[in-house]
């Protein structure tokens, strides 16, 4: 009889320990799993033009360098890796080509980041679902492709309504003046935005060549438009919407965007 007991008891000792030792490599498993998901989430797509000329004036434009590599540089310090999307996809035009801005040379020279910009990803071939943010990048190419592209539009769409963050920069709030939410309403409607404004357009001479003027754009979808003395750094964040006002602003931009994301990060621990 006692021997029967002991026997029971080692059975029942050694059937506890394979137990325990399945939940803990199960619980194990799971955390790998929500850690690669978490992992996996850590991705922003960055917008840029298709377009490389402006109107009918012969010259040529395209995606502002500075708005791409300045944005870029503080987000993947941060740890986001950053995937690019154009309206007809393939290799975007560039403008502002400055090798003697230390942050475009250095995105420039980064072989990964120059091959996907050359090789930009078509909007059929995004799942919004992989992305944390989607940031648009300027220079006046956006001024023609940015704003009727209804496939990045839904795109924008769904990420910010998957409690992610919306970001653009001088030109680059083109795309945003269409976007539209599931309660029908514009996405800029009733916040404080910003975009290259009326006066800097004119400064530059281009306000009777681009197809409409930004800043006028925004307000009529409904947009509390907010600016600074033209070509001075201004950023503005409401509800999970950054913009930033011009060039200058760029940096600025990508750390506000950064700023969101880590309060989102926050809120849902």
């Amino acid at each position: 009889m006692s021997n029967s007991i002991k026997i029971k008891s080692f059975l029942f000792l050694f059937l506890s320990v394979i137990l325990l030792t399945g939940c803990n490599n199960k619980s194990k498993s799971g955390n790998s799993a929500a850690d690669a998901k978490a992992q996996e989430l850590k991705k922003i797509l960055f917008v840029v033009t298709s377009h490389d000329e402006k109107g009918n004036t012969g010259e040529k434009t395209g995606y502002y360098l500075g708005e791409v590599s300045h944005p870029w540089d503080v987000l993947h310090s941060a740890g986001y890796e950053i995937d690019f999307v154009s309206p007809q996809g393939g290799k975007a035009p560039v403008d502002a080509f400055d090798m003697k801005d230390a942050i475009n040379k250095k995105f420039w020279d980064n072989d990964l980041y120059r091959n996907k910009i050359e090789n930009t990803k078509k909007p059929s071939e995004v799942n919004p679902d992989d992305y944390v943010a989607i940031h648009y990048a300027g220079g006046h190419g956006a001024m023609w492709d940015f704003a009727d592209n209804s496939e990045i539009a839904a795109i924008a769409q769904q990420i910010y309504e998957n409690n992610g963050v919306v970001s653009a920069v001088c030109h680059g709030p083109a795309g945003l003046v269409n976007i539209k939410l599931n309660d029908g309403s514009y996405l800029v409607d009733g916040k404080k935005v910003n975009s290259f404004t009326n006066e800097e357009e004119i400064r530059v001479n281009l306000e009777n060549v681009v197809p409409f003027l930004l800043e006028d754009q925004l307000i009529e979808r409904g947009a509390i438009f907010e600016k600074s003395e033209p070509f001075t750094d201004h950023v503005v964040a409401d509800q999970r919407l950054v913009t930033g006002q011009n060039p200058q602003s760029a940096k600025s931009v990508g750390q506000a965007t950064l700023n969101e994301l880590q309060k989102i990060s926050k809120d849902t621990k």
